[in-house]
């Protein structure tokens, strides 16, 4: 009957059939993803020409001969199908449900207005029509799936309450969140076996006498002596040896002999075994004398590196390895190649020169066997490349091969009962009759491992095959493999995809070569009974070549019986998980079992199966099986875009509970669900050698259903798959598998959970990488091969696409050639059109393609044959390690949760929308400003006197020179530790004296005139400070120029002496001669000359001569109009990174509020001497070598920064001889100082506050190591203090004699973008700034965090601008007329005391209040502290966001060891981001940009839209080795920037700019 008779005739009918109501005709209308009648007739008239098209290439092909009529009337049926047209002419007008089905479906899914749900093809009655399969695909209802129970009756299974209609605009099935309790798919069940197994060459003996391969091994030589056991052939399939059963046993026994006699070992102790592919037998020999010797075997096989090696014979302790002489040789080579020396403790055997076992006399026995629980440990590589090792007992061989030898043996067993039709007696259940024939098996696996190992060897010696091996080589032969099968006429091939694939695509190019390939010996297969391939994923198209287009035309009639993948663990010791077999007993297996369909009444349970499935739904983890018997020829495939064919390997093996589990959630997933095969077989190996932890994990892992966890344990095979009608599906390797975020119209229910259970969300779409990369290899030209995986950057999964292409090839020609240059006009096509293939065939978004040579991936050794490692490749790329040449991003649709901040569209987070946004949140915050402790009455500590009543330093210098003239002020100590001879404040009063008279009369310098002072760190630097200042000149101290650096410094200078009229330079005579050199002079005067400025004279103030009496007695004394607060001392000048100028203008007042400060706040007393060594020009630094010690009292000792940089141990030596208590540092000179070890002997327990002058943020890890490097020398950890130095304040905070280590915060960064200063939580993950505080506000200091825009007290909680308010403060900017640096000095605060005038520090930070113990008892006491994030100028905003570069550079320099430090800096520069980066490496540099741009996009979630290379000295630096950001923009900008790379990222697939982000 007809099956269409069966089906009812109205639609209403069907509906109810089916389950499905209140269908609308208008849902039922095949017209109904158009959206008018003009887009209708468009596509019917594009449909009518393509369909007249394919009829015709349908009719040729039935005319040459390609298709039979029947073929030609379904395939036509098929087309009309397609197209909406009924075809009277076909004698088959009932179409085929499956297939129409799946052509309706694909014509609606153009629109992606259908729904993934399943719809089987459960029974030829209940077939769908086109128009019900519109109504499938449309409805909202759920349909009733039919099968037939294991009694034949019918029962009813409702996916009602297990598969929800999804409305998203993809239409993907998931689980519902109320699944019922069999919703869940159980584990299958083990299926018993009927017959016992037997020995094949003696009926009469059951293989179960056997314990192990080693007592089965005796019995064959014994039995069967003279057949051949092992055959091995060259690459032209000649016989290299061979060896029969009583040869091999004989020199096996005198192996296990030999290591029972005179190894020492004991029983279960390990051996290895290093041996060739090649050497098959003498491994084969060396495996089973291990066997017969009770000790454990260790196969180590492709091991290159030494380490490799010595870690497996050490982890495993073999103190014994078995080789051969020539390999033995060939690894002599390799060690003395590499440098490296034999293993030691390792004692090494040749086998093959042992020979063969002799016994005592004819009738003794063997040596009793003594077999322990382990047979051999099998290492492997896991996915990310460490070695592990499988431990496999004897047990579990003879289990494995018990039920190989009954599936292998199946098929005749099944023809046997069919053609017997019960005649034949039975005993025992078995048929009575003579022994199976032995069995040949070829194979050209590698004998040593996995699968080669298990059915090459182990299978050979239990069953009493004959193994033949062929090398690799031997299959690129066209024609030699066909001519090896026809010589040994084997009953098995043993064998992989890519090895068959080559000789069957050879006979389809050469088919002559094959058939003609010997005369004497023609073409036969018809010996073939089992073709096994070893495989993760079967390949159905292939399976279809190889059985129709290679076995049958080469005699074999039951090639499609013949075709047997193997699902097999190469990791876990090539256990077989799955195959082909004729057992039966698929009814024990406890899943439903559907009758088959029309297509598949010819078929039978022991058949291929394969599914044709949605790969959208695929894509979502969903299984929706379009057809259970898709085309064979492929016609659906070709014509259905959006289907994917997967084939079955068949069912579990015969003792195996397998289960498919959610990897994530350990759960049992529910049936067409993609999970990971969990599998449980005594088969199975028992763990890991001596990896507990992991053992446990993957080997005893537990799952849980809805009643809890089951009460058993599974191995995790990392294989993802699924099940159907009880066969095993597989798509892919865990690893393999790549997962992408759906885009956001598309996310509805992120999760979904019942009974506490939690079930994959649909937030990601899944995809496997053997099917993408099946699409790049057949949709890109001069591709070599492939990878994709995908990296978890900044919380979501990215895909990322390698290539081998030889356009990549960059390999000179000659050995001494220059490098060839890529073509990057090609690689860039080549990327983009992978990009856009990717999407339109799988819809993945790809974030990264990468190209590289041939070859060049890292890879696996799989069966001897290497293939691209997933897992290492991606290990290689987050390491930079990939010799990539050219790298392409798509960021655009890819990168998805990027921050925004909408609150700061209209201008950053200084904008008002943002601002009011952090008052309204921060409304019930106090503001942010710090007390202040005025300090009016200043007292000197030795004399009683006031100091606050002086007017000038220099006042308070003549007053030392009466109160104490004979002491000593100033002293320095040479680089030998010595002390010069000092000089008493008489004697220096005198030399400051002399100093004036020079400038006053030789160079006739006069009050208010400009004078620059280039001095070595010296004291005739001070005199010449205090000479300026008694006469009222104006001295501007500056470095003395740098011979490294003059193209800087030489213009620097001349500009100061043009902006600030300079008369005179003062310098000594170190200086003096510099300058007058040849290098310098002509330098300078060059320059002078462009510039046309005029150098002033210049005078070394050495040279000064003697004077009677001292300033006083000279009258070179202060006028009262010279401490005017409007009139200038000195001048400081400080130069930023960028070699900018800042001159700031200090008058008489402000030095002595500077040195009442530190005086203060730092308790310093007269008692205690000061200490001065670098910065002397300015800052603090000035203020402790020119200022202090007169102020206080006490003498100042000076060192060289130059002796220092000779020897920092003389600074610290110092301290600890004077037992100075207050002294400062900086960053740069304890950094060095700490590249030596600290010296014993002296202790720094006097020095109670050493502080460190930070401009900005402090470093976070500089206290930690300074503690530590300094522990032994006394140095307290309370005395390393941090101060916050600016350039208009030397201290505005200090963290002198707080007593209490650093305050530390750690930050959440994102909320820091953002304006706010929040805690970050323990789960914040990279979005963490740690921050050390610098300090409290000395003693007549105010700071106020104020909004920099509208002048507002910020509320805590928030940061701001830092402003400051005090005497101490610089008066301006010297030489500037500028309005805005006048109110930078005058600022006031909206809504503060109006009172207070502010100084703009113009860097960002906020005040916050801690409680820490202080003092002996401990006291709980709370501390206002602040804390400086950066430089407001420095910032940049991208999204409304703020950054601080700082932080992006550190994160770049840390990403890979090939960035030096310090050589970063990123910018903004035309709307785009940049990136410029200084590496120490040319080559591949391609493969660094992923990891750059995947560490700052982990940390601070923006995409960098350029990045540039520079090579080595390349990068502008500052003489402090700070990044010279502005120079770098300069010169980036004009083009004038050395790169040697650049890599533009933030570009759509078409190559154009995408712009910042």
């Amino acid at each position: 009957m007809d099956s269409s008779e069966l089906l009812p005739i109205d639609s209403e009918s069907q509906g109810q059939y089916y389950g499905m109501t209140n269908t609308s005709q208008h849902d039922m209308s095949v017209s109904s993803g158009y959206q008018d009648s003009h887009e209708l007739a468009e596509q019917i008239h594009d449909q009518n020409e393509e369909l007249q098209s394919r009829l015709a290439e349908l009719k040729l092909e039935l005319e040459e001969g390609e298709i039979t009529e029947k073929g030609y009337y379904k395939r036509r049926a098929l087309l009309m199908a397609v197209y909406g047209q009924n075809d009277q002419r076909s004698p088959t007008s009932s179409i085929q449900a499956s297939d129409e089905d799946i052509l309706k479906y694909n014509e609606l899914s153009q629109g992606d207005q259908s729904d993934f749900r399943f719809f089987p093809d459960a029974h030829p009655s209940a077939q769908l029509s086109p128009a019900l399969a519109v109504q499938g695909h449309e409805d909202h209802e759920p349909v009733e799936f039919s099968y037939m129970s294991e009694r034949g009756a019918r029962s009813s299974y409702s996916f009602s309450s297990s598969f929800p209609i999804d409305q998203s605009p993809n239409g993907a099935t998931q689980p519902s969140s109320t699944y019922e309790r069999n919703a869940l798919q159980l584990p299958l069940e083990p299926r018993e076996l009927a017959e016992a197994d037997f020995d094949p060459h003696n009926g009469n003996i059951p293989m179960t006498k056997f314990d192990n391969l080693a007592s089965i091994l005796r019995h064959r030589g014994r039995n069967i002596p003279k057949l051949n056991a092992f055959l091995t052939l060259d690459a032209k399939g000649k016989e290299l040896s061979a060896i029969t059963w009583d040869k091999l046993a004989l020199r096996a026994e005198k192996v296990a002999q030999v290591i029972r006699d005179k190894s020492g070992l004991y029983r279960g102790d390990r051996v290895a075994l290093l041996y060739q592919d090649h050497e098959v037998i003498d491994f084969v020999v060396a495996l089973l004398g291990c066997f017969l010797a009770g000790v454990v075997a260790v196969p180590i096989n492709a091991v290159t590196k030494f380490k490799d090696l010595n870690y497996i014979l050490n982890y495993t302790q073999s103190h014994l390895a078995l080789s051969t002489d020539a390999n033995l040789k060939a690894f002599h080579r390799d060690f003395t190649a590499q440098g490296q020396s034999w293993p030691r403790g390792v004692e090494w055997w040749k086998t093959n020169e042992f020979g063969s076992y002799h016994p005592p006399s004819k009738k003794s026995e063997p040596p009793a066997l003594q077999v322990p629980d382990l047979a051999y440990i099998e290492y492997s590589r896991a996915p990310t490349g460490e070695f592990r090792g499988v431990v496999m007992s004897h047990k579990t061989v003879m289990h494995q091969m018990s039920c190989l030898s009954s599936i292998l043996s199946s098929k005749d067993k099944h023809r046997r009962r069919s053609t017997s039709a019960g005649t034949a007696t039975r005993d025992g259940g078995r048929l009575i009759g003579p022994a199976a024939r032995y069995q040949t098996v070829i194979s050209y696996l590698d004998p040593r491992q996995s699968i080669g190992m298990t059915l090459g060897v182990l299978m050979t010696i239990y069953s009493g095959n004959t193994t033949v091996w062929i090398p690799h080589s031997a299959l690129a032969v066209p024609g030699l493999y066909a001519n090896i099968i026809s010589r040994f006429k084997p009953s098995i091939l043993l064998g992989d995809y890519p090895g068959l694939k080559q000789v069957a695509y050879n006979y389809q190019s050469f088919p002559l070569a094959t058939r003609n390939f010997s005369k004497k010996q023609p073409v036969d297969f018809s010996s073939i009974r089992w073709c096994l391939i070893d495989c993760l994923t079967a390949d159905t198209e292939f399976h279809e070549i190889l059985a129709d287009r290679w076995l049958r035309p080469l005699g074999n009639k039951v090639s499609r019986e013949v075709v047997a993948p193997m699902l097999t663990l190469s990791e876990h010791g090539g256990m077989v998980i799955s195959m082909r077999d004729w057992l039966g007993g698929q009814e024990s297996l406890g899943c439903r079992l559907p009758e088959p369909s029309a297509d598949e009444e010819g078929m039978g349970p022991s058949d291929l199966s394969e599914l044709l499935l949605d790969k959208k739904a695929l894509s979502t983890n969903n299984v929706r099986i379009l057809s259970t018997s898709p085309s064979r020829g492929g016609f659906l495939d070709k014509n259905i875009k959006n289907t994917i064919r997967v084939g079955a390997f068949g069912y579990p093996l015969p003792d195996a509970t397998l289960a498919i589990v959610d990897p994530e959630t350990c759960t049992l997933v529910p049936e067409l669900i993609v999970g990971e095969v969990w599998v449980d077989s005594p088969c199975l190996s028992g763990g890991f050698w001596g990896l507990g932890k992991e053992t446990e994990l993957i080997f005893h892992a537990r799952c849980w259903d809805h009643a809890g966890t089951l009460k058993m344990e599974f191995l995790r095979t990392g294989l993802l798959g699924f099940i159907y009608a009880g066969k095993v599906y597989i798509l892919g390797l865990y690893e393999d598998r790549l997962r992408q975020r759906k885009e956001y119209e598309e996310q509805q229910s992120p999760t979904l959970s019942y009974q506490g259970i939690t079930y994959a969300g649909r937030q990601y779409r899944y995809h496997y990488t053997a099917h993408l990369v099946q699409t790049i290899m057949q949709t890109i030209p001069r591709v070599f091969d492939s990878s994709a995986f995908d990296m978890f950057v900044n919380d979501e999964h990215l895909p990322v696409v390698l290539l081998e292409s030889p356009v990549a090839i960059t390999t000179p020609e000659t050995p001494n050639g220059p490098q060839l240059e890529p073509d990057n006009e090609v690689l860039e096509d080549m990327a983009i059109q992978c990009m856009k293939k990717l999407r339109e065939i799988h819809n993945v978004r790809v974030y990264c393609v990468l190209i590289t040579a041939p070859n060049t991936l890292p890879r696996t050794i799989r069966n001897g044959r290497s293939e691209i490692g997933t897992m290492l490749c991606r290990k290689e790329l987050e390491t930079g390690a990939l010799p990539c040449v050219y790298v392409k991003f798509c960021v655009d649709g890819t990168v998805m949760n990027i921050p925004r901040d909408p609150n700061a569209e209209d201008g950053g987070m200084w904008s008002v929308s943002s601002s009011h946004f952090r008052r309204d949140m921060l409304i019930h915050e106090d503001k942010q400003y710090s007390g202040i402790d005025e300090r009016t009455i200043v007292m000197d500590d030795r004399t009683g006197g006031i100091l606050s009543k002086f007017k000038s330093i220099v006042d308070i210098l003549q007053w030392r020179v009466v109160c104490q003239p004979e002491e000593l002020s100033y002293c320095t100590i040479d680089s030998k530790s010595r002390e010069n001879k000092g000089m008493t404040w008489k004697k220096f009063d005198a030399k400051v004296a002399s100093v004036a008279s020079m400038l006053m009369n030789k160079a006739g310098l006069r009050a208010g005139d400009n004078v620059v002072l280039i001095y070595t760190h010296s004291e005739d630097f001070v005199h010449a400070v205090h000479a300026c200042l008694c006469l009222g000149i104006v001295a501007i101290p500056l470095s003395p120029l740098d011979p490294n650096r003059l193209k800087e410094d030489v213009p620097a200078l001349l500009h100061v002496i043009e902006d600030f009229k300079v008369k005179a330079i003062l310098v000594n005579a170190e200086t003096d001669h510099a300058m007058k050199g040849k290098l310098i002079s002509q330098h300078l005067k060059q320059s002078a000359y462009v510039a046309r400025v005029t150098v002033p004279p210049t005078y070394n103030t050495m040279k000064s001569g003697r004077v009677s009496g001292g300033c006083k007695e000279l009258n070179f004394t202060m006028k009262p109009a010279w401490t005017n607060p409007d009139r200038a001392a000195l001048v400081w000048v400080y130069w930023t990174a960028d070699h900018r100028r800042i001159a700031v203008q200090i008058g008489h007042e402000t030095i002595l509020e500077m040195c009442k400060i530190q005086k203060e706040t730092c308790q310093m007393t007269s008692s205690k001497p000061v200490l001065g060594c670098v910065r002397s020009g300015s800052g603090i630094g000035f203020l402790h070598t020119c200022m202090m010690g007169i102020y206080v009292g006490a003498s100042t000792y000076l060192i060289s920064p130059v002796d220092f940089a000779a020897n920092p141990h003389l600074f610290f030596l110092s301290l600890a001889r004077y037992k100075v208590k207050d002294t400062y540092a900086t960053q740069q000179m304890l950094e060095h100082a700490m590249t030596i070890p600290a010296l014993r002997g002296y202790n720094l327990h006097e020095t109670r506050n050493l502080m460190i002058a930070f401009d900005g943020r402090p470093s976070t890890d500089l206290f930690g190591r300074l503690r530590l490097h300094f522990a032994s020398c006394g140095l307290d950890g309370t005395a390393i203090n941090s101060i916050y130095s600016h350039v208009l304040n030397p201290m505005v905070t200090t963290r002198s004699y707080m007593c209490i280590e650093p305050v530390e915060l750690k930050l959440d960064v994102r909320q820091l973008r953002r304006g706010f200063v929040v805690i970050a939580s323990p789960d914040s993950g990279p979005f963490i700034l740690t921050l050390q505080d610098s300090g409290m506000v000395p003693v007549s200091t105010h700071v106020a965090i104020v909004h920099p825009e509208t002048r507002r007290l910020c509320h805590m909680s928030e940061y701001g601008e830092i402003w400051v308010s005090s005497d101490a403060n610089g008066l301006r900017f010297y030489g500037s007329k500028d309005p805005f640096d006048a109110a930078r000095f005058n600022a006031n605060t909206m809504d503060g005391d109006p009172s207070l005038k502010y100084m703009r520090t113009g860097d960002l930070g906020f005040l916050k209040t801690v409680t820490r113990p202080v003092g002996p008892g401990g006291a709980m006491v709370e501390i206002q502290v602040l804390f400086v994030l950066g430089a407001i100028g420095d910032t940049f905003e991208i999204a409304g966001l703020n950054h601080f570069p700082m932080d992006i550079e550190a994160t770049v320099e840390r990403s890979h060891r090939s960035i030096y430090a310090g050589g970063s800096a990123i910018f903004q520069a035309g709307g785009l981001v940049v990136l410029v980066v200084e590496v120490s490496r040319k080559q591949f540099l391609a493969s660094l940009v992923p990891v750059i741009v995947n560490a700052i996009l982990n940390e601070h979630q923006i995409v960098v839209d350029l990045i540039a290379f520079v090579a080595q000295g390349q990068f502008p630096r500052s003489r402090l080795g700070e990044p010279q950001r502005g120079k770098i923009l300069a010169t980036w900008v004009t083009g004038k920037l050395k790169t040697f790379a650049q890599f533009p990222v933030s570009r759509a697939p078409d190559g154009s700019f995408l712009g910042a982000i």
